[in-house]
């Protein structure tokens, strides 16, 4: 299974457009040595040739082309693509804004459970709205139970696991402050020819007993690494919310993502959907080598793993 981090960003990216924050200032001035991420997305492949996009960034046409695996093989077409299928985790503006993008190329097959289809169907209608592009996106529903195993179109030779997840739904959605399964879920990716897996979990405020077995499975783990501190948004004066009402587990303290991870012998530990204020972006800092202390590895656009 080949892994193309496309985006490691929060939402916003890094830096964010309107932020001053250290961190964002830092890197646009040069300050700090840190590196500019996208907004969060991934792609796997079993094969290297067909790819399944999981969730759809903002910034998807900037990550498409910077990334070649992702371009039209055959040139004797005037058009195409390599992306086959593709999975939303959730319908936050930041995985899914990027089905916009992909318009010119549809109609594609988009993978999601019914109340992420249904918050794409009422308060962000967009697939309402692309069915105006030749018939739009085909949906095919992802159950909430973990045994309801699936293969997308064009990941033959991998087998996706849903893994409800606690985390929280977005501002616009009905279900926002009161998440019921299948707001957020996160993915086993199981290659069925080394047996190997990962598991992908952009959002996650607190593991349940079933993402404590995708840990103990998995080979590699892409895991919400989207603050420092529970509070940081509100110490730095951006917002009145902890980062657990948000629906993000912090990576630093006791029941953070650090000692969550280090409970598991996982070969591969990378934190994915950094969001521009954290501290471990910053290359020098003590948050940053506290991570490197631990085996943890912070993920960045262009980032490719193979397992």
């Amino acid at each position: 299974m080949k892994i193309l981090i496309l985006g490691a960003g929060a939402g916003g990216g890094f830096p964010q457009w309107n932020c001053h924050c250290d961190n964002c200032r830092g890197v646009r001035e040069g300050t700090i040595k840190a590196s500019p991420r996208t907004q969060s997305s991934i792609a796997v492949s079993a094969n290297g040739t067909d790819w399944v996009l999981i969730n759809a960034s903002p910034d998807l046409r900037q990550q498409i082309n910077h990334t070649p695996e992702l371009w039209p093989v055959d040139k004797n077409q005037q058009r195409g693509t390599s992306i086959r299928s593709i999975i939303l985790t959730d319908s936050q503006i930041d995985h899914t804004t990027g089905l916009l993008t992909l318009r010119e190329g549809l109609p594609l097959p988009v993978y999601c459970t019914d109340v992420v289809y249904e918050d794409l169907t009422t308060a962000f209608p967009l697939f309402t709205m692309l069915k105006h592009w030749h018939g739009g996106l085909e949906r095919h529903g992802i159950d909430t139970d973990y045994q309801a195993a699936f293969t997308p179109q064009g990941a033959e030779g991998l087998v996706f696991n849903p893994v409800v997840l606690e985390s929280n739904a977005p501002p616009y959605s009905s279900y926002r402050d009161k998440v019921v399964p299948g707001n957020n879920i996160g993915l086993q990716i199981t290659d069925t020819a080394s047996g190997k897996s990962l598991f992908y979990a952009p959002g996650c405020v607190q593991a349940s007993p079933l993402v404590e077995s995708m840990l103990d499975q998995a080979s590699c783990v892409l895991f919400d690494g989207t603050l420092w501190l529970d509070d940081e948004m509100i110490q730095k004066g951006f917002s009145n919310r902890l980062g657990s009402q948000m629906g993000h587990m912090p990576v630093n303290g006791p029941d953070g993502t650090v000692s969550l991870l280090n409970r598991f012998n996982i070969d591969r530990k990378v934190l994915i959907h950094i969001n521009n204020t954290n501290p471990v972006l910053n290359e020098d800092s003590d948050a940053h080598q506290y991570l490197t202390d631990n085996d943890i590895e912070l993920a960045y656009d262009g980032m490719q793993i193979t397992l």
